[in-house]
């Protein structure tokens, strides 16, 4: 291999997205990749110009096809378990034993969702219990929908969910905990709410039916919001020394610079909005600064013609 100018770690849309822009660049970009992005099981994804609809898989399938017409770019399947920044450069292992160099290093790890521990929300998840009402509202319109939140996010959710559905359920899954005036906000939506715990999410193949409590109820719902914690995928983040927000996403310019010398970071990991269309404009973004700080170092790319 020639000598890698980017190894972009995390071949999801915001990685793919720099790889490409890299490659248009004339850049050596190597990408790495464990296959196992957050969305695997999401049955459709939106909001994404011209592929509205369509599996996360069969964006990332056809992103992976165009980047891949670049001669300049590689692909690796692994995990990269590992990095070090050196004098001029980044060093990473991957848990298969390789070693790699590259002067430039991005970061597209993305994150893990802490799911609840109730029975079928694992199974549920990205199909009817779902994280983003604009990515999957429009969907559930009108639909029976259950809120699983408490507190504060319990009170925006019912705010927020009304837009597209007045048909709400706020379970709490614990005692209510509001404020009088949260309180208020869900009385004036008319929400019922429910403190008794949740002993299983009832579906078939990930389509919610039912909502089972510790009463023996059964309260009917065709899909759940919910907003679980998340944590970075990837302890590549620290390894390197970059400052993360409040929320534990790795902090970053609007052009994906983390702040270490030659590190970029795009994509889930640097914010918690999680769509497609977001990612793939970080990782755009994000290119360009690295192509950027390539030649403003007086590090051009090699003209030499490709066999295409």
């Amino acid at each position: 291999m020639n000598e890698i100018d980017v190894i972009v770690v995390g071949g999801s849309y915001a990685g793919l997205s720099a790889a490409m822009l890299l490659g248009r660049s004339m850049r050596h970009v190597l990408v790495i990749d464990n296959q196992r992005p957050c969305n695997r099981q999401t049955p459709h994804s939106h909001s994404y110009l011209t592929r509205d609809g369509e599996t996360p898989a069969a964006i990332a399938a056809i992103a992976r096809e165009q980047v891949a017409r670049y001669p300049t770019v590689s692909f690796l399947t692994d995990t990269v378990i590992s990095a070090e920044r050196l004098e001029t450069s980044f060093q990473v292992q991957t848990q298969s034993g390789k070693t790699f160099s590259g002067r430039k290093l991005l970061l597209a790890t993305g994150v893990i969702d802490e799911l609840a521990p109730i029975p079928g929300i694992a199974e549920c998840w990205g199909i009817s219990v779902l994280h983003c009402p604009f990515c999957h509202g429009y969907e559930v319109r009108g639909q029976r929908l259950g809120l699983l939140a408490n507190g504060t996010t319990g009170a925006e959710l019912v705010s927020m969910i009304r837009n597209w559905s007045q048909r709400l359920t706020l379970f709490t899954n614990s005692p209510a905990d509001f404020t009088p005036e949260q309180l208020a906000i869900i009385q004036q939506h008319q929400v019922l709410v429910i403190e008794t715990p949740i002993t299983e999410l009832e579906h078939t193949a990930g389509y919610l039916t039912a909502v089972r409590t510790t009463d023996g109820q059964e309260h009917k719902v065709e899909a759940i919001f919910a907003r679980f914690p998340t944590h970075l995928a990837s302890d590549l983040p620290q390894q390197l020394g970059c400052t993360l927000t409040e929320t534990g996403h790795i902090k970053v310019t609007e052009f994906g610079d983390t702040g270490v010398p030659g590190l970029y970071a795009a994509g889930d990991a640097t914010t918690p909005m999680r769509q497609v269309a977001v990612a793939v404009a970080n990782g755009a973004k994000a290119g360009a600064a690295i192509v950027r700080e390539l030649i403003m170092a007086g590090l051009y790319a090699d003209l030499t013609p490709f066999n295409n």
